[in-house]
């Protein structure tokens, strides 16, 4: 049967769709490959000797797959005049980063609570002036910090770092459930509190289980956050106390290895909970 004009109008249209999202995919895949070339460029000169390295170049893939980079990274990468690895400075960004994490996750989730279910007189006032810290410049903080951290004789010290990261964290965190908050239904609350149920329980039992999406968001965001951070490492610490990101910089050695080993922790957190970061970082985005 031959082909009516109603029927090649709606092929003709499907064909040019098709067309046009191979043409989406190509540009998504090359910005992609283009993205993903540093990383690829690292994970490649992780596995190289450093005599073929400085043979061929960084840029080459390896003659022969060799984990000896990383164990020279791990115990002989010098760090501050000692050549004892990196693994000291990995084991200080895990102290410096859970306790903030789960700290400022925890107080954000109980900030979000009070100013969406249990709000006060000025209760916006508060929100506002705690959102000011989302926007506050690192840099504006290093001296204001540098006497606090001085007046409690945490200078140098990991304890500081923690200080530090538990009270800039608050900002985010707050925010972040406070969005998420919004979209809990005020009758449920309320069902609760005239079924007796009083502020904690209300809290533990009713909005911490339907929330689960925003806390991975708040933890994922925290940890990846303070595991990265360059500048309060550099500025406030030294030597054995240095974060893994302050001592990269200052190191020498296998540095890709290193490199990639400090990149592995916050990039397997994302891989656990990725999937509830998108869904709990969109749902608060379209809230308040």
């Amino acid at each position: 049967m031959p082909c009516t004009r109603t029927t090649a109008i709606p092929n003709r249209r499907h064909t040019i769709h098709l067309k046009r999202r191979w043409i989406i995919y190509l540009i998504l895949g090359g910005y992609a490959a283009f993205s993903l070339l540093p990383l690829a460029v690292l994970v490649a000169d992780s596995f190289r000797e450093y005599p073929d390295i400085a043979r061929r170049g960084w840029i080459a893939l390896p003659v022969s797959v060799s984990l000896d980079p990383f164990v020279a990274a791990w115990t002989q990468f010098c760090v501050s005049g000692g050549c004892h690895g990196i693994q000291a400075n990995f084991y200080n960004s895990l102290a410096i980063a859970i306790p903030p994490t789960l700290f400022a996750t925890a107080l954000g989730a109980l900030n979000g609570y009070v100013l969406t279910k249990w709000r006060f007189p000025g209760s916006e006032l508060v929100f506002g002036a705690m959102v000011v810290g989302v926007f506050m410049p690192p840099q504006t903080t290093l001296l204001p910090w540098a006497f606090v951290l001085g007046a409690l004789h945490l200078y140098d010290s990991i304890p500081g770092l923690v200080l530090i990261h538990c009270v800039q964290g608050l900002a985010f965190t707050t925010l972040f459930c406070r969005n998420y908050f919004i979209g809990i239904p005020d009758e449920i609350i309320r069902a609760a509190r005239v079924d007796g149920a009083g502020f904690w329980r209300i809290f533990w039992k009713l909005v911490l289980p339907m929330s689960a999406p925003i806390l991975v968001v708040s933890v994922i965001w925290q940890f990846t956050g303070i595991w990265n951070e360059f500048l309060y490492g550099v500025v406030f610490t030294a030597g054995d106390q240095q974060p893994i990101t302050a001592a990269l910089r200052s190191g020498s050695g296998s540095q890709s290895a290193a490199t990639l080993i400090a990149a592995l922790p916050p990039l397997l957190v994302y891989l656990v909970g990725g999937r509830y970061f998108v869904q709990g970082l969109t749902r608060s985005a379209f809230r308040g």
